[in-house]
C-alpha cells in the first residue's frame, strides 16, 4: 500500500489523517503527566514524543487552547 492510499484510508477509518492521531495522543499523553505534576516542560516533552518543549507547547496551545505551563498550574490550584 503506498502512504498516499494509506492515508486516504487512516483519515476514511479514523477521521483525521496519521500525523494528527500521533500528535493528538501524544497531546493527551502530555497532558496526564502534567496533571500528574511532572518535573518540567523538558521533561514533558521528552516522554510525550516531542522534539522540544517549544514543539509541545505550540502543539498544545493549538489543541488545548492554553500553555502546558497554563495548563499545569490549573491542576496544582485544583490540588
Amino acid at each position: 500500500m503506498s502512504e498516499r492510499s494509506f492515508t486516504r484510508a487512516f483519515r476514511r477509518e479514523v477521521g483525521q489523517s496519521p500525523a494528527a492521531y500521533v500528535e493528538a495522543l501524544r497531546i493527551e499523553h502530555a497532558r496526564a503527566l502534567l496533571e500528574d505534576g511532572a518535573p518540567s516542560l523538558e521533561a514533558v516533552a521528552q516522554a510525550a514524543g516531542f522534539a522540544s518543549a517549544e514543539v509541545l507547547r505550540r502543539a498544545f496551545h493549538r489543541r488545548v487552547g492554553v500553555s502546558p505551563g497554563d495548563y499545569r498550574a490549573r491542576f496544582r490550584l485544583a490540588a
